[in-house]
């Protein structure tokens, strides 16, 4: 029986060209300035350090530093500083209503619908867990954060390796056989399955789709005895 649900965000609950087309571009255009301003307050300044860490320059300048986000950030990686840094340029913008958190309607309505039945839902996204519970906050919806039972992101490990699925389910008071993962990302589903959990592809926008785990093009198709 699944008791807790653990969700992706892009391309599950919201359209990939959100964080695509609105986000990247938003954080990319006002990181450099973020970073200047805010070098010295103490968060800031753990996340620089571990960037200078990641690319093993420990007395890597400013622009050294600034020069490395930016190309981290054209090429989509999922580096922790950088996820952490751009959660922070992203509060910016939402607190003054550039944009607002995209979610799908009908995924909007099965959360709600599986909140209200008493399932556990959980959240694990490569963005940082300050990025997702903003996006949640400034939602299309409204504040929508009280959803969730809780949130994950790659401080627990890449969402494409079993242990990350593991260590998150050390973490909640349920088996990884009560667990269902949604994402649209079948390296995702692979990693999650081979810890237990039951899978659920989101096939949205017309990605590879998997043999090897149960598909829905909306959660309007979401049939819990196929799961």
């Amino acid at each position: 029986m699944i008791k807790a649900i653990l969700t992706d965000i892009e391309g599950t609950i919201t359209r990939i060209s959100f964080v695509k087309d609105i986000l990247f571009p938003y954080a990319a255009e006002h990181l450099p300035d973020f970073v200047r301003k805010n070098k010295n307050d103490s968060h800031v300044q753990a996340q620089l350090d571990a960037v200078r860490q990641e690319i093993a320059q420990p007395a890597a300048s400013i622009d050294t530093i600034i020069d490395n986000l930016q190309s981290w950030i054209k090429e989509d990686l999922k580096i922790t500083p950088l996820k952490q840094l751009q959660g922070l340029v992203w509060q910016t913008g939402y607190q003054q209503g550039d944009f607002t958190g995209h979610i799908y309607s009908d995924a909007y309505e099965y959360l709600q619908q599986q909140h209200q039945a008493g399932t556990a839902l959980y959240v694990y996204s490569s963005g940082s867990v300050k990025a997702q519970q903003l996006l949640f906050a400034h939602s299309d919806f409204g504040d929508i954060r009280p959803l969730f039972s809780g949130y994950f992101d790659t401080k627990v490990g890449p969402k494409k390796s079993p242990s990350s699925y593991q260590n998150i389910v050390d973490q909640l008071p349920f088996e990884s056989h009560e667990i269902l993962f949604l994402s649209d990302i079948i390296e995702e589903l692979d990693a999650a399955m081979h810890a237990g959990l039951h899978t659920l592809q989101l096939w949205r926008d017309q990605q590879v789709q998997s043999p090897n785990h149960p598909s829905i093009a909306s959660f309007e198709q979401f049939d819990s005895e196929k799961i």
